[in-house]
């Protein structure tokens, strides 16, 4: 005897937020925050994708983890690239002037 299902079949993520997901994981604890802009755009476009019906909605929350991620990461990279160069900047130009 065969039993047959109501046809739903649990969906899984699309490539592209787990791909998203991944990029912001790796660009938040590996310290390379140059991949945050990366993740937070890929999670951003497939939350787009997702509103319109082109990706499954189980992807969702992945999406929005990395979006999240790739924020904090983008902030600490501008925060970064503010201190390099302004204080840092100011720094060098300091010993500079009290070389001579």
């Amino acid at each position: 005897m065969t039993v047959q299902g109501d046809g739903l079949t649990p969906e899984s993520a699309s490539s592209q937020a787990i791909t998203a997901l991944i990029v912001s994981l790796l660009g938040f604890f590996t310290c390379c925050h140059l991949l945050s802009p990366i993740a937070w755009y890929l999670g951003r476009q497939e939350q787009k994708a997702i509103r319109e019906g082109r990706s499954p909605k189980a992807g969702e929350s992945l999406a929005q983890i990395a979006v999240i991620l790739g924020i904090v990461g983008t902030l600490i990279l501008a925060f970064f690239a503010f201190w390099v160069f302004f204080l840092g900047g100011l720094a060098v130009l300091t010993a500079m002037a009290n070389r001579y």
